[in-house]
């Protein structure tokens, strides 16, 4: 289905919320990119610009542990905080017939990451966001519905557990992980509330000022160092390697503005244990994806190409755990990860897609909106299939797996770490060559410049 025709069905049921609210039918629907689980439309009514952000059916939201109600009724808590969140206007009912959601006010900003990073005075847009934080952090429980999670960490890690071992329990790198928070998971500390979702891609930003914080659908009760980790991850600093934090700054000066702000003290080895915490989380999330689109629930194509994403994570997750190996694991060689194809004889499967997706790049300027957007994702998928027929097989172990998670296996046995670095770098090198942290581990691994 194209843009145009999801706008088309969703005219009547938003007129009809906008109705309820005394307003106006809508104009000029677009489909705004970006989103892994909920549709974000931007509309007019009334002269005014509005966004609804929804998802198409509530299977989206089983395993969800509130719904769109809940979410509209902790962004208008947050607003009343201080804290830079949307104004919703109306939520979705189900006579509406266009799935779950609600409709708010559009702020001003893009939230593009590399747009943003591209804006003066970085230092100042940290410290804001910073403050964001902290705000968000001071919000009280009586003040937001009685829905909203407590996180239990060691319900959370069981869960974790429990997902990698859907998805087949056969990576070792993420058994590792596993077997890593189970062993440092620390004591509870007076829960506050999480955003859940705080990095770049999710804040809106104009001139370099913070405009707006969006996308609450995983906001909870939990430790702070999860929120200020999270936005820290290398996945999420967009190519700002070397700025971890929120790929805009330092640590020390992202951690003194949220301690200045009123934010709680800042433990490292805390903020260290949610990092790998949420890394494991966001691997396990990305490889769910492809399940959504085997069962038929969701068959968009982000969801395949997300699934491949695993790989960055992985690689992320082995570059802090392998600070604790020993030294003579760390400096032990690895071989490089893979051989190319010869390059002879017939077309292969991945030059066949190779083919395709130069053939879509002639008429990417001939699509408009969330269709120009699919296409891109089209051939990042097509890119996929041809990076894997010039490498090695791709492997997983299941006995590996199964060993590291029951401490029979770990760092400290000889030459794994070298075997782990090999197979990291294999899979991203096929799945996203282009990661930044690709380049780090290649040099650090194998000694490139």
């Amino acid at each position: 289905m194209g843009e145009s025709d999801g706008a088309s069905q969703l005219q009547a049921g938003l007129t009809r919320a906008l109705g309820r609210a005394g307003m106006g039918a809508p104009g000029g629907l677009a489909r705004l990119t970006g989103g892994a689980t909920m549709e974000s439309w931007r509309f007019e009514a009334d002269r005014e610009p509005f966004v609804l952000r929804r998802a198409p059916s509530l299977s989206f939201l089983e395993d969800r542990p509130f719904g769109h109600d809940t979410e509209a009724a902790l962004i208008r808590a947050a607003g009343g905080a201080g804290v830079r969140a949307p104004d919703v206007v109306v939520e979705l009912q189900g006579e509406d017939g266009i799935g779950s959601g609600f409709i708010m006010r559009a702020l001003p900003g893009t939230p593009d990451p590399r747009a943003i990073q591209r804006m003066d005075k970085p230092e100042r847009l940290l410290a804001e966001c910073a403050a964001q934080l902290a705000d968000i952090h001071g919000i009280a429980r009586k003040d937001v519905p009685a829905d909203v999670p407590v996180m239990n960490y060691g319900e959370a890690i069981a869960k974790l557990r429990e997902q990698f071992e859907e998805a087949g329990g056969d990576r070792p790198i993420l058994a590792l992980s596993l077997k890593w928070l189970q062993d440092n998971c620390p004591a509870p500390v007076e829960p506050v509330l999480n955003h859940g979702d705080f990095r770049l891609g999710n804040l809106l930003v104009e001139e370099g000022r913070l405009t707006g914080v969006l996308d609450w659908e995983l906001a909870h009760f939990g430790d702070w160092h999860e929120d200020l980790a999270f936005g820290c991850m290398p996945v999420w600093r967009f190519g700002a390697y070397e700025r971890p934090a929120l790929g805009l700054g330092s640590l020390e000066d992202y951690f003194a503005a949220y301690e200045a702000a009123g934010g709680r003290p800042v433990d490292r080895a805390r903020f260290r244990f949610w990092t790998i915490y949420r890394m494991v989380w966001w691997a396990l999330g990305c490889l769910r994806n492809a399940q959504m689109w085997r069962s038929g629930d969701d068959r968009m194509l982000e969801r395949v190409v997300i699934s491949r994403r695993t790989s960055e994570q992985e690689l992320d997750l082995l570059l802090l755990l392998e600070e604790e190996a020993p030294e003579a694991e760390r400096t032990a060689p690895v071989t490089a990860p893979y051989a190319a194809w010869p390059g002879h004889g017939e077309a292969t499967s991945g030059e066949i897609a190779r083919a395709v997706s130069e053939w879509l790049g002639t008429i990417k300027a001939r699509m408009e909106g969330h269709d120009r957007f699919q296409l891109a994702v089209a051939r990042n998928a097509l890119g996929m299939i041809a990076r894997d027929d010039s490498l090695l097989p791709r492997t997983m172990n299941l006995d590996l797996a199964a060993a590291l998670l029951a401490g029979d296996a770990s760092l400290d046995s000889a030459g794994l770490l070298a075997t782990l670095r090999a197979d990291a770098l294999e899979k991203l090198e096929a799945d996203v060559p282009k990661y930044p942290a690709l380049a780090v581990a290649r040099r650090k691994w194998l000694g490139e410049n």
